[in-house]
């Protein structure tokens, strides 16, 4: 379509979201005459109306529907396809925004420093993420990336690095009978508490985090529902329930009211870099990759 101008296309998706005309022309800063004219250009060269207006409402024909849910991934793609271009001709820089679950443990805090060392001109902001919540503040605009507990099987996030494979432990107070063991089998959790994540994480990361059954199918018991590690912590070492974690962050937990049993039988516990799809750019890309090689580094000293 020779001569297509992307303000044509700018006018259409943002009349389509806002269905008034004089909205459309302050958000883009044109008048009103300025839109109509717009749309009459877009639909002359599709060949058909896009938009119905009357004088009581506006609203998309049905083509015009269809032809803004196959637009606005295009358009969005191009879009980010300039500003990482913008992005890479200046370097990487601005603010990169990381979340965390749980612990920023050593692999983060190195591949946060090699970032910086490689991006002084980029800073690096660090957020905890609320373990009832692994992925609320990637989706409102929050955070440009986020560090979590696997597994993630979210169709609108971006799977980057995986690493961080931990064997898993149990918290519990030091006064319950099992505190003593200098380990647990998974199905000998089975009548036991575990407690609960409660909000709004999927189904499926709850149940991996705190599994409803043993892997031979033994129930587990249902402990009281937490929004953050230290909810859990605290109930473990009162007695109230038992909490599921890795090595590691018990490593960084350690507390006198509370001892960590390892367990066996049970998957890893494994870390991930996860970022919206739609919001990819020059930063966050540079870290998933800087990340990626701290991980293979450390699998690789593991193994020596």
């Amino acid at each position: 379509m020779p001569g297509l101008e992307l303000r044509e296309l700018e006018c259409f998706l943002v009349l389509a979201e806002e269905l008034h005309f004089g909205r459309t022309g302050e958000r883009l800063y044109v008048s009103q005459g300025r839109v109509s004219q717009l749309l009459r250009s877009l639909e002359a060269r599709v060949g058909a109306r896009l938009v119905e207006r009357t004088s009581r409402r506006v609203r998309l024909t049905p083509l015009g529907e269809a032809f803004q849910r196959s637009l606005r991934p295009a358009y969005d793609g191009l879009r980010q396809a300039v500003d990482d271009a913008r992005l890479a001709a200046r370097g990487v820089e601005g603010t990169l925004r990381l979340g965390f679950q749980c612990t920023a443990n050593d692999q983060v805090t190195e591949a946060v420093s090699r970032f910086q060392e490689r991006h002084p001109t980029c800073d690096v902001e660090l957020a905890e993420v609320p373990l009832h919540d692994p992925f609320g503040a990637l989706r409102d605009g929050g955070l440009d990336a986020a560090i979590v507990l696997g597994p993630v099987l979210e169709d609108d996030l971006v799977v980057g690095a995986t690493f961080s494979r931990e064997p898993q432990t149990v918290a519990l107070s030091v006064r319950h009978p099992l505190a003593a063991r200098e380990s647990l089998a998974a199905e000998e959790l089975a009548g036991c508490a575990l407690v609960r994540v409660g909000g709004p994480a999927p189904a499926y990361w709850r149940e991996s985090f705190s599994p409803s059954v043993t892997p031979g199918g033994r129930p587990i018991g249902a402990g009281p529902l937490v929004g953050t590690l230290q909810e859990g912590l605290a109930l473990a070492a009162a007695g109230r329930a038992l909490m599921l974690l890795c090595r590691a962050t018990a490593r960084d937990h350690d507390r006198g009211a509370v001892t960590y049993v390892p367990v066996t039988g049970l998957p890893d516990s494994t870390l991930a870099l996860v970022w919206r799809r739609d919001h990819e750019n020059a930063r966050v890309r540079a870290f998933a990759a800087g990340l990626a090689e701290v991980a293979r580094r450390a699998v690789r000293a593991r193994a020596e």
